[in-house]
């Protein structure tokens, strides 16, 4: 069986665990103060072109929403989401089980838009009484492959700011936004256009992590303070910095989303020559393609992946994701089946 389910099922690339090893026994200080973590730090604030920025190593997507939600937020505030958003829809309520509403709007698409925000925005005008829209969230890539444009950021950047509210990236597949085929946007960007965003190791090529950019390093203030009482500070903090560190040094990050949006785009190509449809227009490494359930039984025999969603009696859009790590033999043979039935 061959495991299209999710892009964390592999380890890590084998340039971290080498460097792990190589540095295994070099003292370093500990809780993020170790040279690894400020060399790390100096590369992707170089690379988001921002000196200033606070950048700070967590462990996992959920947690990073979790802390930097809660932290920005004071308690009668809320935060805007696409229903679909990772907040909303596959975190346990993480965000609401600190005291803040997640306002949910539907999407076609995944992604929101001025115009959902405004309509949020006036659904809860009725101050006091109701919850006060502070921040808004965003993935990229979404949570069903769709990506923000260079212009589609830029607008939300704009109605954020002439609203005062916070706009928060979630980047756990970041680097398959920016390497899919329709990008626009680099990672400066990025950076320059929200308040605060995370690049996601995890999924990646990571064994675990995500590095959470500030920025204004005033919106960080004490920032340090709520990652030791949350249990986030990692008193082994190198084991997070060592792993960005071999990740953007010399550009591996963005080579290893290249090659699983590549994998990805090899199977759409296939699924589109068939006569099938997709349930969205991903370029990223998630794909969503419809297809007959007699031929999604078939599949299921040698490969594993999600059935997303059921369209009609007969069809279903299945989710098929591709790794870094993702060996192209078996997505020939995953196309070649594919092709058969």
């Amino acid at each position: 069986m061959y495991n299209f389910k999710n892009d964390y099922s592999e380890g890590t690339h084998p340039n971290i665990l080498n460097k792990l090893i190589e540095t295994n026994l070099v003292q370093q200080l500990g809780y993020g103060e170790d040279e690894y973590a400020i060399q790390a730090k100096d590369i992707l604030k170089n690379k988001i072109n921002n000196p200033q920025a606070t950048i700070h190593f967590l462990s996992g997507g959920t947690q990073t929403n979790l802390i930097v939600i809660s932290f920005l937020l004071r308690p009668h505030e809320a935060v805007i989401s696409a229903k679909t958003g990772h907040i909303s829809a596959n975190e346990t309520g993480a965000i609401e089980a600190t005291g803040h509403k997640v306002i949910t709007v539907e999407t076609a698409d995944g992604k929101l838009n001025p115009i959902a925000i405004e309509r949020a925005l006036q659904e809860y005008a009725l101050k006091p009484h109701v919850v006060k829209p502070r921040m808004v969230y965003i993935s990229n890539s979404t949570e069903i492959g769709t990506i923000y444009l260079k212009k589609e950021l830029e607008d939300l950047a704009a109605c954020c700011l002439s609203h005062n509210l916070l706009l928060f990236l979630d980047g756990a597949r970041l680097g398959h936004a920016l390497m899919a085929q329709d990008n626009d946007l680099t990672l400066a960007d990025v950076a320059k256009l929200t308040d605060v965003f995370y690049i996601g190791g995890t999924k990646n090529g990571a064994l675990l992590g995500e590095a959470v950019i500030f920025k204004d390093p005033n919106l960080a203030e004490d920032f340090d303070y709520v990652l030791k009482q949350r249990g986030a500070m990692l008193a082994k903090g190198r084991v997070l910095a060592i792993q960005f560190l071999e990740l953007f040094k010399e550009d591996l990050y963005f080579e290893l989303a290249d090659h699983a949006n590549k994998m990805a785009m090899k199977i759409a190509k296939t699924v589109k020559s068939k006569g099938f449809s997709f349930l969205t227009n991903s370029t990223t490494n998630q794909i969503f393609p419809i297809l007959p359930k007699n031929i999604i039984t078939k599949l299921n025999e040698n490969y594993l992946f999600f059935v997303w969603k059921e369209i009609d009696e007969d069809n279903a859009a299945i989710r098929l994701i591709t790794s870094w790590a993702t060996d192209e033999q078996y997505v020939d043979a995953f196309i070649n089946d594919l092709k058969r039935l």
